[in-house]
């Protein structure tokens, strides 16, 4: 690095610092307010008055890891079901409907019986089924008015409507002027007070598409889905996000239902609200709307715990694409003591072209196009693992990949960081900090995240007040603690020659 590119460098972190004087823990308690409704829902509202607008983040506290066992990819069913309406909007007639969808799920569960059948099954007699099941399937389909909901959010304002599926929870948000208010806290209770699981196997069949693209048809993503199930061998994150395909192309409505009940009750759910708004009002609607939800006990947590590992385990792929190197070890969850020693190790790696990986593997030796260091994988609220992931540079292999983030951890095991490097990853954490924060969309995710995390959305703040307190002989005690042989699992794409080519080897041999 330059001196110019240093000294630019310095002086944006300086800048972040003088930032976060502005934003510390004692001016965001003023302006955010904590409200459990008695249902169980927890609401936080955060003051922000700088335009007339706000963003909420709804989080559900069910992800992959609560798939019930042969219903993998369910959980990611509900981002794709939450904006197909409710009893009021996405129809035009739902009593006519109701019925409709009725029949549909009768005649699925008729088809799907005789298709499962081991023994005796009558392959006329699944045909003519499903073909029963399609015409009630699109019976039902007349009553749909597609993407009511969404184009409801669209004409009154609202921007970024979307959800997302994690191991650990499911998330809705979007943004609206402030003056829609009480438009949002309708419509935001409306559908997970009465959901309508309307086109229900049109969307299962979208997201097994999307499984396809994104797994079956990826050299990374079978890696990745293969890497994840050598590496646990018990616990639920063993299995992908979106599902098993055996599994995915056989969910039902009925079960669907079933994880709705469960899952989607007041006390599992919290909301953070931030922007042009205040919190007696916001708080007036939450008890309004959110608060007609039934109050039902916060469901059971996982108790399988993954057992520990006493070998390295290995995955090796053949494809026809570039060579791709994984390795990952098993670390505590993120209540663990040493968490934020992990997020100082993974800083120290690969934040930026100052990281060490960087400027081991692709800088210097050349032989990577990208290399990093990564903590939380693939979640947070169960122990989970500290990865490495490269893509070697033309001519290099996956071996030398493995030398080299050996090399690296070796020497984070061996050799004490030095204080500047320290001292940047501390400053950087803070930075971070205030890029999160800056606009209300993701202070809003943080907020809602933290409360549901650890009850109290100000451990944000306190996170990077732990971070702080990493020492060099911290990062060398975990580093040592963590990466060994017998906690490692190993995934390596390895390229193999299209069958032509490789006869034309073999014939020039």
């Amino acid at each position: 690095m330059s001196r110019a590119a240093r000294l630019l460098l310095w002086l944006e972190i300086v800048l972040f610092s003088t930032a976060l004087l502005a934003q510390d823990l004692a001016s965001f308690e003023k302006k955010t307010s904590v409200k459990t409704l008695s249902n169980g829902l927890t609401i936080v509202v955060c003051e922000r008055h700088e335009a007339p607008v706000f963003s909420f983040y709804t989080l559900v506290d069910a992800g992959a890891a609560q798939d019930p066992k042969g219903q993998t990819g369910m959980a990611h069913m509900f981002e794709h079901m939450a904006f197909k309406g409710t009893t009021t909007i996405g129809t035009t007639d739902y009593a006519a409907e109701k019925v409709a969808m009725e029949k549909e799920e009768q005649a699925y569960e008729a088809y799907q019986r005789e298709k499962l059948k081991r023994v005796g099954q009558d392959p006329k007699k699944v045909e003519e089924l499903e073909k029963q099941f399609l015409q009630a399937e699109e019976e039902a389909d007349k009553y749909v008015i597609k993407n009511e909901f969404g184009e409801i959010i669209e004409r009154e304002g609202g921007e970024d409507l979307n959800a997302t599926t994690a191991e650990d929870e499911t998330s809705y948000f979007y943004s609206l002027p402030s003056n829609r208010l009480e438009l949002w806290a309708y419509l935001e209770s409306d559908r997970f007070l009465h959901p309508v699981l309307r086109e229900f196997y049109q969307e299962r069949d979208v997201v097994y598409e999307e499984r396809r693209m994104r797994t079956d048809s990826s050299p990374l993503g079978r890696m990745i889905e293969q890497f994840l199930a050598t590496a646990y061998i018990a616990h639920p994150y063993r299995n992908p996000n979106v599902g098993w395909p055996s599994d995915l192309t056989n969910l039902t409505r009925t079960e669907a239902q079933q994880f709705f009940d469960k899952y989607y009750v007041a006390s599992n759910m919290t909301i953070a609200v931030v922007g042009d708004v205040k919190p007696d009002e916001v708080f007036f609607l939450a008890e309004k709307y959110f608060g007609q939800l039934p109050a039902k006990p916060k469901p059971e947590d996982l108790n399988t715990v993954e057992p520990k590992q006493v070998d390295e385990r290995n995955v090796n792929i053949p494809e026809r694409s570039q060579p791709i190197y994984l390795e990952g070890y098993h670390r505590g969850d993120y209540r663990d003591k040493d968490d934020a020693v992990y997020d100082a190790i993974s800083d120290l790696l690969s934040e930026g072209r100052t990281s060490r990986l960087y400027r081991s593997l692709v800088r210097d030796k050349k032989i990577a196009a990208a290399a990093v260091g990564f903590t939380d994988f693939p979640g947070v609220k169960y122990p989970s693992l500290f990865g490495f992931y490269a893509v070697p540079t033309r001519g290099h292999t996956p071996a030398e990949l493995q030398a080299g983030f050996k090399e690296e951890i070796d020497r984070i095991k061996t050799q004490d960081v030095s204080d500047a490097e320290l001292e940047m990853v501390k400053t950087r954490a803070k930075a971070n900090l205030i890029r999160g924060l800056g606009d209300n969309g993701g202070l809003a995710q943080q907020l809602a995240i933290y409360q549901a995390r650890y009850g109290d959305w100000r451990e944000l703040f306190y996170n990077i007040d732990r971070l702080q307190k990493v020492t060099k002989e911290d990062i060398r005690r975990v580093a040592n603690a963590t990466f060994t042989p017998t906690n490692r699992t190993v995934a390596i794409v390895q390229t193999v020659k299209p069958p032509a080519a490789q006869e034309q080897t073999t014939q020039s041999q």
